[in-house]
């Protein structure tokens, strides 16, 4: 079968097979000039919103910019044709992987065929292709093949290599973070119920995906409210004496200290069990039975707690919105596309449940039809999720069936691709795409009035250009101590956060606290890596779709002496007029709204508090603080716990084995209020408050 640059590549690869040609390692993700092992350490998910990870909306390709040496019988396009024509001698006949070279080596495109050799030869006709694939063909100067034993394994591999390499002439699914799900787990005697991403290795019962970690959290507190299963680890539980505050408020059942028995607390975790697996009838059932039951024994507490379980489950199902009544498990797709842009909306339904929703706004070019974005977007979307028997979508695929047949080989079980045409699945299609054309409208809306905010902010700072890429600078300590600055990206599309960065100070010598000494560090770490990177030749082209590396706009959170420090940072590597800097201060009291903001050789500008260049303004600069926040936090944890209790001041040998008696861990300890670290034995009121400000203070 002919395999087009507009087919959809598939899910997750196979281990690479018999290769024809050797095949360059993958470059990293997250590779960037900006970012070294040993000076910036790459941003964790924890130290990010989860509920604000959106995917950005990819900048629409222009193909009316392409130039003479994508149209036919020009230079490039001769050389593009004999590279492949080169690669056409040589190619099997066999089923394959294909990689199309640019002169940078950088992969231009992966498809796969079942006939390499025939497939690669159809790009070599001199006439009939269309624009995207002409352009594709300019620049190409090499082509590498890898073989397969199938195509089912070629079309597993086209769609690793597509995540791994992001091609330009793919269609790139671009977010593609894990989903949570919720673990009861199976290696205790007393399970508990938690939110689980990653690796499904504890032993226990897993029930997912969810859409995001709101609808897992949101979720596990209904059923803590309707099953009174216990969340607290492990250590936590062994370590108790008297139940904890959630048996207090009726949110567990307080197996930890005996206050329900082994079988009592057995059959709260099948009823949990029960409902999660689609059972919910019949839990809602028993419970009302029993509710039912008490009142007429008067045992009125009894059936009050079981009306409180009752209302506990009829939230979670409406929390879920839409609950189909015939589908049982399924994942539904639909896409819609506006403006050059496409966006595709994800259902998942589990166990007759509906368990929640997410956009994509996939990158493709804008010749690409719905039905091709599509196609592209299901076989990259399992490339690291287990595919559900049944999978709706509302667009006819190219090769649904050899995509539903790769699925099946990694699933291990029969996995169905159909566009329903009639019926409760047809419906389900339906709303998913009403959410989509909504979906995109909000994006669309939101980036257009993104691209106003920056056009004013040029137009107040007197900017040469609009800016595409806004650096903001903050650091973070206390007293000196676990020292660490961060860089947040914004462009048009909001913000960049997975090329956010944190720095660890470092510098020998440094004055504790001494804020002017950390920005000039940060700074020089910086731009000697992006100048050393540009005079390398690195950054000619983008590391990021097309983001750019360098900056338009690099803003400081502090005054006119933080600014002069990042002057003289940046001057002592020869880029004192290169990049715009903007100083932002606080007002008095630190009061937002009355911010001053400085420019280099110029008066201070102070805006109006309702302006909105001033908001937009203030949202960069927390953002910064909470990142920066995030960062110092975590390095500071990791510092106490590795430093155990010595350093608590005031605190001696026995109040730390009372405290680690009573809470168990160290990381509960440094969890409790002042109130719970009073009613451990030995601690008074005072060396409560003071052990709780150890583990809570304010960084600078």
């Amino acid at each position: 079968m002919i395999h087009d640059p507009a087919e959809p590549p598939a899910a997750a690869a196979e281990p690479p097979l018999d290769t024809a040609s050797p095949v360059a390692p993958a470059p990293a993700a997250d590779a960037r000039p900006d970012a070294g092992p040993q000076d910036i350490d790459t941003a964790t998910a924890e130290l990010t919103v989860e509920e604000d990870d959106e995917a950005r909306l990819p900048e629409a390709e222009d193909e009316t910019e392409a130039d003479a040496a994508a149209q036919p019988g020009a230079g490039p396009m001769a050389v593009g044709r004999s590279a492949i024509a080169r690669a056409v001698r040589l190619a099997p006949t066999s089923p394959g992987v294909y990689r199309m070279l640019n002169a940078e080596r950088d992969v231009l495109y992966v498809g796969k065929a079942k006939n390499v050799k025939k497939r690669l030869a159809s790009y070599a006709r001199p006439t009939g292709q269309v624009l995207r694939i002409a352009r594709m063909i300019a620049l190409t100067v090499e082509v590498e093949v890898i073989s397969t034993t199938t195509e089912t394994e070629a079309l597993l591999l086209e769609a690793n290599l597509i995540k791994q390499l992001r091609p330009r002439f793919n269609v790139q699914l671009r977010d593609d973070k894990s989903f949570p799900y919720i673990l009861i787990t199976g290696d205790h005697w007393a399970p508990q119920i938690l939110k689980h991403r990653g690796a499904q290795s504890r032993p226990g019962r897993y029930f997912g995906p969810f859409a995001s970690a709101g609808a897992v959290n949101r979720t596990i507190t209904a059923l803590q409210r309707a099953f009174l299963v216990r969340s607290c680890t492990d250590s936590f539980f062994e370590s108790r004496t008297r139940p904890c505050l959630l048996y207090q408020i009726r949110r567990c059942a307080g197996p930890c200290t005996g206050e329900v028995d082994f079988p009592g607390y057995s059959e709260l975790v099948r009823e949990a069990t029960d409902f999660l697996s689609g059972r919910s009838r019949a839990v809602k059932q028993l419970l009302a039975a029993e509710m039912e039951k008490a009142s007429e024994e008067l045992e009125f507490e009894t059936a009050a707690l079981y009306r409180d379980r009752l209302a506990a489950l009829s939230a979670i199902q409406s929390q879920q919105g839409i609950n189909p009544r015939t589908v049982e498990e399924a994942d539904v797709f639909a896409i819609h596309q506006d403006g050059g842009y496409s966006c595709v909306e994800v259902f998942f339904f589990r166990t007759g449940q509906n368990w929640g929703n997410r956009a994509y706004f996939p990158r493709a070019e804008k010749s690409f039809t719905p039905a091709e974005v599509l196609g592209a977007f299901v076989a990259q979307f399992y490339d690291d999720k287990p595919p559900p028997k049944l999978i709706l979508l509302s667009h006819e695929i190219e090769e649904a069936e050899l995509l539903a047949d790769a699925l099946c080989v990694k699933a291990g079980h029969k996995v169905e691709l159909t566009v329903p045409k009639r019926g409760e699945k047809k419906e389900l299609v339906a709303h998913a795409q009403t959410n989509a054309r909504e979906a995109l409208g909000r994006k669309l809306a939101d980036t257009a009035t993104q691209a106003r905010l920056l056009e004013n902010l040029a137009a107040t700072l007197g900017l040469p250009k609009v800016p595409q890429r806004i650096e903001v600078y903050d650091n973070s300590h206390i007293q000196g101590t676990n020292a660490v600055g961060a860089m947040i990206v914004a462009g048009p599309d909001g913000f960049i956060k997975n090329q956010y960065r944190k720095f660890n100070i470092r510098s020998e010598g440094l004055t504790p606290g001494d804020d002017y000494a950390m920005m000039r560090e940060v700074l020089q770490r910086r731009f000697k890596r992006l100048v050393t990177s540009q005079t390398e030749g690195d950054t000619a082209k983008p590391k990021d779709d097309d983001v750019p590396q360098w900056p338009d706009l690099v803003i400081i959170d502090g005054g006119r002496g933080q600014l002069n420090a990042a002057r003289e940072a940046l001057s002592g590597i020869g880029l004192t007029d290169q990049v715009t800097l903007l100083g932002v201060a606080k007002g008095p009291d630190r009061d937002a709204g009355r911010e001053t903001l400085f420019l280099p050789d110029r008066d201070a500008i102070k805006l109006e508090p309702r302006d909105p260049v001033l908001y937009f303004i203030q949202r960069l600069r927390d953002e910064a603080h909470r990142f920066v926040i995030g960062s110092h936090r975590t390095l500071r944890k990791k510092d106490i716990r590795e430093a155990g209790l010595q350093e608590i001041p005031g605190i001696g040998p026995t109040r730390k084995r009372a405290l680690l008696l009573h809470f168990g861990t160290l990381k509960e300890i440094e969890r409790a209020s002042i109130a719970d670290l009073g009613k451990v034995p030995g601690i008074s009121a005072e060396s409560a408050k003071r052990i709780f400000e150890f583990f809570h203070a304010r960084p600078d």
